[in-house]
């Protein structure tokens, strides 16, 4: 019997984790083939506002919390149900595979946000150890900024596995991983020492589309899958050498293809064979309607030296970086204030008292 497509990835060295913690889509998800699962303020205002989680909601009014709290107390109990789902992947691997990623709090990052550099930090970093206790199959998530590349050490000599996000360069990449080994220098053990970085994809090309248009057309469209695998396969080899029970690895995100031009698995295929994809929920669907569709590892496999030359004499790193940085807080800060103003407007809809 011949594989589905997801089957077919899968088979080839692709795990993937689902870009939600939607119940339905995560058990749906889980039937084919996913094997963990991500959040973010995004995900979690638009099953909010559904209201199919009302109840949840007007119970923990009732109860006497505050808007910010209950927000967070939803998300919560989100993201430790789509864990119990996925809790027989961690086991049966031994804790290297199985995790649902819990955001920390975007607003962090706003530019309205009132802490210093040193305060917000320290907020990620007893944050994160707040919502990692007692969730062996968690990633607490921290974007690649200056705050977020601060807390990582901490966070992770105090045993927090970690998922550290919106990572658009090697300059990230390489402070956020090199942050993390020192942390997990300091444990006792490395026994469940689990690190992912989010490198986004699609997002790099729209980048480039509007602010590299002499790229040719033959590189046009490769600079985010030409920058992850780069990316991916210097990962590779820093951990190498390591000989650590557990994969430190990469996630693939922003896989979405955001060209209609483009074929919907463009970054799904161009990224097979290794480590994980977040794949959004349509993706996935879309992936698997097209009949008789294989993968095979491509990951690894590198464009003509001619597209990677183009791509490293025009295109500007950093200020791919900062655009992109401003862009991705901003995607997610805004979610995050939608979702307390939606928990005010719940509470007058429940008429609890605040």
């Amino acid at each position: 019997m011949s594989l589905t497509p997801l089957e077919s990835l899968t088979a080839c060295g692709t795990r993937l984790w689902l870009d939600s913690v939607d119940p339905e889509l995560i058990r749906e998800n889980r039937a084919l083939g996913a094997t963990g699962a991500t959040s973010n303020p995004i995900i979690i205002a638009g099953l909010l506002r559904s209201g199919r989680f009302d109840d949840r909601l007007q119970s923990l009014m009732s109860s006497g919390l505050n808007d910010q709290d209950a927000a967070w107390e939803m998300t919560n109990q989100l993201v430790s149900e789509a864990q119990t789902v996925f809790r027989d992947v961690w086991e049966s691997t031994q804790g290297d595979d199985g995790y649902v990623s819990f955001e920390l709090d975007p607003l962090l990052e706003d530019v309205t946000c009132p802490l210093s550099i040193e305060e917000r930090t320290e907020k990620y970093v007893t944050d994160g150890v707040k919502w990692a206790k007692g969730q062996p199959n968690r990633m607490i998530k921290v974007p690649a900024t200056e705050a977020g590349l601060a807390a990582l050490e901490e966070l992770v000599a105090q045993d927090v596995s970690i998922n550290v996000t919106l990572i658009f360069t090697q300059r990230q990449y390489e402070a956020a991983r090199d942050a993390v080994w020192r942390g997990a220098q300091r444990r006792a053990s490395l026994d469940h020492f689990k690190s992912v970085y989010s490198i986004f994809v699609s997002r790099v090309d729209v980048y480039t589309t509007q602010h590299v248009p002499e790229l040719s057309d033959k590189t046009q469209g490769l600079v985010g899958i030409v920058n992850a695998q780069r990316i991916f396969l210097e990962n590779r080899q820093f951990w190498d050498d390591k000989n650590l029970p557990l994969r430190q690895e990469m996630i693939f995100a922003s896989t979405g293809t955001k060209n209609p031009s483009d074929p919907v698995d463009k970054y799904v295929a161009a990224l097979a064979g290794a480590d994980i994809q977040t794949n959004p929920p349509g993706t996935n669907a879309a992936v698997q309607q097209r009949a008789r569709r294989t993968f095979e590892p491509l990951v690894d496999r590198l464009p003509p030296d001619e597209v990677l030359s183009e791509i490293d004499r025009l295109v500007d790193f950093e200020h791919l970086e900062q655009t992109l940085m401003s862009e991705g807080l901003q995607k997610f800060a805004d979610p995050q204030q939608s979702l307390i103003a939606l928990m005010a407007e719940k509470r007058r809809t429940f008429r609890v008292a605040s």
